[in-house]
């Protein structure tokens, strides 16, 4: 089973496809990978999900990625004696250490951590930003501030503090239960929530090791600082724009997601561009028009993967959401303006031997109008480098295992498969044709372009480049 495009989709799962058939809907209108929200169900929940998915996966040949994407830490406010209060703009409002109910001049925040972290001048944001309040002076046990913004603010709201580096692992001990069960269920990428430093995603891997890949959420603004070496421990980026569109004013969202692509796009690591691109689909069978043109921007743009939240996780309608995200994609990258823009985006290789083939693979590509580029990886090293140079024709990869194979569903451009490993070059090529017509991508007489790392199954040895025609008789076994 073969898609028509290049950048992929990845759609949450949730009360609104929950089911084999609601599931498999979503993988036929377009599904590349399904994201597991572990902020909302159980274990068990997600264990029937990812027990559904691996049985679709079997029954179509495909390989299909599974996103556990953990909580993180919350900050939240404590109770009111009344369930909720009302805050006037102008008024004075303290947050302390007090775990007495609240009332409309104080409440608990029950964050000992945050009490030496913020100072004078500094903005709060309540209840997702609704509420904004600005620091007049604080202590070890107090945080005195002026209500900016008013309005209604109930038990348990969160808080959003976007002018500092909060000293709060990125790791809660929920996170670390629901890691351990995500790797035994055998996700194939995690993500990690509350993102600040890169010392945040090292914690992350030394819990993970190579059992997954590491998928770094970017929504806190800290994370923009840093955002270089942030990417360059990550095997993934996601731009969470709900969260970091909460901390930073709308008007700077657009940029910073430039920014991220940017950065991920010259290291060579794929990026996901989340959270609200068609969220009028939650209730209405079609999208709005600035929604699809948010969808076909990051395409522009050369986003690996869009996602899907609450549009396919709790919406009304979950497959015409996967479905018309699937259309705006195929009908941009049909655009002669697409291509334009990706060769005018093209960063120069990186000074390394594998970027140097993978280069050269793209040129070639062109050059000889390969139907193909055909790329054979242990570790998904090959692949991830041939996809960094955005080739004109779809990357087909060969992988002697499994998890490599569901993990590189991610990447732009990328159709995974999974074989055994060749003992000789020939083998390779023999192999690589026949999976390149059995897969639908070329038929007797056209040409495919072959990368691999020498010797087979050495990561990060990419130093292959070939270039093999398919020859009459080539068969599909």
């Amino acid at each position: 089973m073969r898609r028509q495009r290049k950048a992929k989709i990845v759609a949450t799962l949730g009360p609104a496809s929950n089911t084999k058939e609601a599931i498999l809907a979503l993988f036929l209108a377009g599904a590349d990978v399904f994201r597991f929200n572990f902020s909302h169900g159980t274990h068990q929940d997600h264990q029937l999900r990812c027990d559904i998915v691996r049985e679709i996966e079997r029954s179509y040949g495909r390989p299909i990625a599974i996103l556990a994407d953990l909580q993180g830490p919350k900050l939240r406010v404590g109770q009111f004696a009344e369930g909720k209060v009302f805050l006037e703009n102008g008024a004075t409002f303290t947050l302390d250490n007090d775990p007495a109910p609240g009332s409309a001049q104080r409440v608990c925040l029950p964050h000992p951590e945050l009490f030496s972290v913020i100072n004078a001048g500094q903005s709060l944001l309540l209840d997702d930003g609704k509420l904004r309040l600005q620091v007049l002076h604080s202590d070890a046990t107090h945080i005195h501030t002026k209500v900016i913004n008013g309005g209604i603010l109930s038990d348990r709201k969160g808080v959003n503090v976007p002018d500092a580096v909060l000293p709060i692992p990125a790791l809660t001990e929920k996170d670390k239960r629901d890691l351990d069960f995500a790797l035994d269920m055998g996700a194939d990428w995690i993500a990690l929530s509350f993102v600040q430093r890169p010392e945040d995603l090292l914690d992350a891997r030394a819990l993970i090791g190579q059992r997954a890949g590491l998928l770094a959420k970017l929504e806190k603004p800290a994370a923009l600082d840093r955002l270089d070496e942030i990417v360059a421990v990550s095997d993934a980026i996601m731009v969470a724009r709900g969260d970091l569109g909460v901390e930073l004013p709308p008007e700077q969202v657009p940029g910073a997601q430039k920014r991220i692509l940017r950065s991920c796009r010259t290291q060579g690591v794929p990026i996901v561009i989340a959270t609200q691109m068609l969220e009028s689909m939650i209730a209405a069978p079609v999208p709005t028009r600035a929604e699809a043109s948010d969808v076909a921007s990051a395409i522009y743009d050369g986003a690996d993967a869009v996602m899907l939240s609450a549009e396919s996780a709790s919406g009304a309608f979950p497959e015409q959401a996967v479905a018309m995200m699937n259309r705006i994609i195929c009908e941009v990258e049909k655009d002669p303006l697409y291509r334009n823009m990706l060769d005018a985006q093209q960063v120069p290789p990186l000074s390394n031997k594998g970027d140097a083939i993978c280069s050269a693979l793209r040129s070639v590509t062109h050059i000889i109008g390969a139907r193909a580029t055909v790329t054979y990886t242990s570790s998904g090293h090959t692949t991830l480098r041939a996809a960094r140079e955005r080739p004109s024709a779809a990357i087909l990869s060969i992988s002697p295992k499994q998890e490599v194979a569901r993990r590189l569903n991610l990447v732009w451009g990328v159709h995974s498969t999974v074989n055994t490993t060749p003992l000789t070059i020939d083998e390779l090529v023999s192999a690589a044709c026949h999976t390149a017509v059995a897969e639908g991508f070329a038929q007797a007489g056209e040409h495919i372009v072959i990368t691999a790392g020498i010797p087979f199954g050495e990561s990060g040895s990419t130093n292959l480049l070939r270039i093999a025609e398919i020859w009459p008789g080539t068969t599909t076994t």
